[in-house]
């Protein structure tokens, strides 16, 4: 059974920083891409930034410039380095990757970790 567990989230004031980190577990073949989304409190899900297998990565219009996402050495983490953080960045941030596993190749969800910007 694939897992992801995410880590990192917290409260901070507008302007900090932040790091979410997210690892997958289980009996994993090759991890494809791998993403970051949010969702705000009446608000639709967004996807915030993507990686791909070959590191080539995007962004939505909103964080670019400010966030980064990157992977581990290891291949089966990725980080989401959040920097210059503003109110409107308040989300539940969710990690989802596209896996290949003992049943085959599927997309896979973390529980979800809180983010809260506020003074």
């Amino acid at each position: 059974q694939v897992q992801l567990v995410e880590s990192g989230g917290g409260l901070v004031q507008p302007g900090g920083s932040l790091r979410l980190s997210c690892a997958a577990s289980g009996i994993i073949f090759n991890i494809y891409g791998m993403k970051w989304y949010r969702q705000a409190p009446g608000k639709q899900r967004e996807l915030v930034a993507a990686i791909t297998s070959t590191n080539s990565t995007n962004y939505a219009d909103s964080v670019k410039g400010r966030f980064t996402i990157s992977r581990g050495n290891a291949k089966n983490t990725v980080f989401l380095q959040m920097n210059s953080l503003k109110p409107e960045d308040t989300a539940i941030y969710s990690c989802n990757a596209d896996i290949r596993g003992a049943r085959g190749r599927d997309s896979y969800w973390g529980q979800g970790t809180q983010v809260t910007v506020s003074s």
